[in-house]
């Protein structure tokens, strides 16, 4: 099984080296990533430093939802905002608090691949069951496939954990080809991808052309959990399981056990908050939302600004229109 997997990693012309495939392979096998991540929100003080306490609490409250694991360093972490030294210590303190048969995915995507690879190294070191890497999009206009496909086969090579490849042209207005994440999927470390850019078809078709190979598909968003379990997806990443976890977790088992009626009632419900959360009114809007769920919501980092007032009331109402608040 594994020559035949290595057989096909060498067809292309960026050959993968042996030594590195053979020891990754084994760990990538056995990760399952059936399931509900929240990319977890990260409080900060007054002061914008990270406050380890309140995050915590969070993940005590997250503890008891029966989430498959969490997302550190995702796009709702502000990991933009930053240092690698921070990004450490936030997947050591959550590995340290969520229970042993959960996954912790570290977020370790940096604009170059050399960052990438010490960042994926050093939060593998930290407890991270597998890393999900964002594609680069500073030099946009250079990254085509080829850059991107060279780029994730060379994380992939030298990362000690299974790497989840990351579209979200959202933020990086760059959307991940298809055929190029049909191409890595090959790759014995490259485990999955996490697919926010909305396309439903473009999940099917990429579930539909990896199905002979170790590679799962999460949904980016709670909008279309049903829609992407429908085509093949594992399960989802989405910004709204960090306030309703849940429900959301409620819909990916209302999924799994084939209660379509039921999933298309509750998805349906779901899309509004989760618009609220994502693009209407961002990670403001998100922390806020958090707080009135009984989270640690926090501040913002700068330049992000926090929620004002009008925009509050906004999210309120959107919240309240099918029961999720009184």
């Amino acid at each position: 099984m594994l020559a035949a997997k290595l057989s096909k990693c060498f067809r292309s012309s960026l050959v993968y080296p042996v030594r590195e495939t053979v020891r990754a392979l084994s760990s990538a096998s056995t990760v399952d990533l059936g399931g509900i991540f929240p990319p977890i929100t990260i409080p900060f003080n007054r002061e914008e430093e990270i406050d380890m306490t309140s995050l915590e609490k969070n993940v005590k409250k997250w503890n008891e939802i029966p989430f498959k694991g969490l997302v550190v360093l995702g796009s709702n972490s502000e990991y933009t905002l930053m240092t690698a030294d921070e990004k450490v210590s936030l997947v050591k303190k959550a590995r340290s608090l969520v229970p042993a048969d959960r996954l912790v995915i570290g977020g370790s995507g940096c604009e170059s691949t050399r960052h990438t690879i010490e960042l994926s190294r050093a939060l593998a070191d930290a407890g991270a069951d597998a890393l999900l890497v964002v594609t680069p999009c500073y030099y946009k206009n250079a990254m085509t496939s080829e850059a991107l496909a060279r780029h994730y086969i060379k994380v992939a090579d030298s990362s000690p954990v299974p790497i989840i490849l990351y579209s979200v042209p959202a933020f990086t207005t760059i959307d991940l080809a298809a055929s190029t994440i049909i191409s890595l999927a090959r790759h014995p470390n490259i485990i999955g991808l996490k697919e926010s850019s909305t396309n439903v078809a473009k999940i099917g078709q990429i579930v539909h052309e990896t199905r002979n190979e170790n590679f799962q598909v999460l949904a980016g968003s709670a909008s279309y959990i049903l829609q992407s379990h429908v085509v093949g997806s594992v399960g989802a990443v989405c910004a709204l399981a960090n306030v309703m976890g849940e429900e959301v977790c409620r819909l990916h088992q209302l999924c799994q056990s084939g209660d379509i009626a039921a999933a298309s009632e509750l998805q349906k419900k779901l899309i509004t908050p989760n618009a609220a959360v994502t693009s209407r009114f961002g990670i403001p809007g998100l922390k806020f939302a958090m707080e009135q769920f009984g989270y640690v919501g926090g501040i913002p980092r700068s330049p992000l600004i926090p929620l004002s007032e009008e925009k509050q009331q906004l999210l309120l109402e959107d919240f309240k229109q099918d029961g999720f608040l009184e």
